[in-house]
């Protein structure tokens, strides 16, 4: 099970009621976190999740509205008595960013690790994450992420005794272990099935509509995409400033088909942003609006 929250959905600016830009995700005892807007923290522990079990922060790009709450959120980890080492992931610049940030929060108790992306397309896997880093169109270096929670074959009992392994062997094999037993060797092949449905989540913020992120979204179990404007009259200024409508949104996930779409990232100007849609669904119809705080629990599918 991997749980998913939206703990902040404005851009630009704090709003009394939207958090600055922050997804938060938990699987298996270790939180995930993308961006890092003012406030990031707050929403956490509105929401009741903890700081202390962040082992992994990615940074879409470094505009202040999405890494402003850093230093503070450091701090935080190192007062709950954190030790083990933090990985961040984030386009070039990241360690330079991250050390003009800690100017404020420069002794730690944990070590932070780097990895500065450089290609298009990049993955890195860190505590059963397969985290995909994908190259957006903003004003700046800027990119998306897909979450996996990849998810092995069945054991197959049967194929196991066809190939006479013991059963002292079974449960390497069942973790992707290959042995070797009184000089035979076992792979994980001879008694694995074909891997299953795993979890898949996208999220792409300050970016105009690309083909990358309609490929990166392809048939994920949510689809997180900003929508900083809904004014129809506003087409022009998302362009000029490489942002993304509701409608525009509304296509790249009607081309990526996910479970559902939820909107965030909204402009300080936007209001009655439920007025919008009724059109949006209009285009894809499992659409929602983001709000602070909104989550859910995505569980594995079992497959026929």
């Amino acid at each position: 099970m991997l749980d998913v929250c939206l703990l902040g959905t404005a851009g630009m600016m704090p709003l009394p009621h939207r958090h600055l830009t922050a997804l938060m995700t938990r699987y298996n005892g270790s939180n995930l976190l993308i961006d890092c807007g003012e406030g990031t923290q707050v929403a956490i522990k509105e929401k009741g999740w903890s700081v202390h079990s962040i082992d992994t922060i990615c940074f879409t790009h470094y505009h202040a509205d999405h890494i402003s709450g850093l230093p503070g959120l450091l701090l935080s980890m190192g007062n709950a008595d954190r030790t083990e080492p933090l990985l961040m992931i984030g386009p070039k610049g990241l360690k330079r960013v991250v050390d003009a940030l800690r100017v404020i929060a420069p002794e730690l108790p944990f070590h932070i690790e780097y990895h500065e992306l450089s290609e298009d397309v990049e993955t890195v896997r860190s505590k059963g994450y397969k985290i995909t880093a994908f190259k957006v169109k903003h004003n700046v270096i800027c990119y998306g992420y897909t979450l996996e929670i990849e998810r092995a074959g069945k054991f197959s009992v049967d194929n196991a005794n066809k190939h006479e392994i013991p059963k002292m062997c079974w449960n390497r094999l069942q973790k992707g272990e290959t042995v070797e037993l009184d000089g035979k060797v076992y792979t994980p092949e001879m008694v694995m099935g074909p891997p299953r449905r795993g979890i898949k989540v996208t999220y792409c913020t300050d970016s105009r509509p690309v083909d990358i992120i309609a490929e990166q979204a392809k048939d994920a179990d949510l689809f997180i995409c900003e929508g900083m404007y809904a004014e129809k009259e506003k087409l022009a200024k998302a362009r000029q400033y490489k942002h993304m409508t509701f409608y525009e949104a509304a296509r790249l996930a009607d081309k990526a088909q996910p479970g559902e779409m939820w909107l965030t990232h909204f402009s300080p100007s936007l209001v009655r942003a439920d007025s919008y849609m009724d059109e949006v669904r209009s285009i894809y119809a499992h659409s929602y609006l983001g709000k602070d705080g909104k989550s859910v629990e995505l569980e594995f599918i079992e497959e026929e």
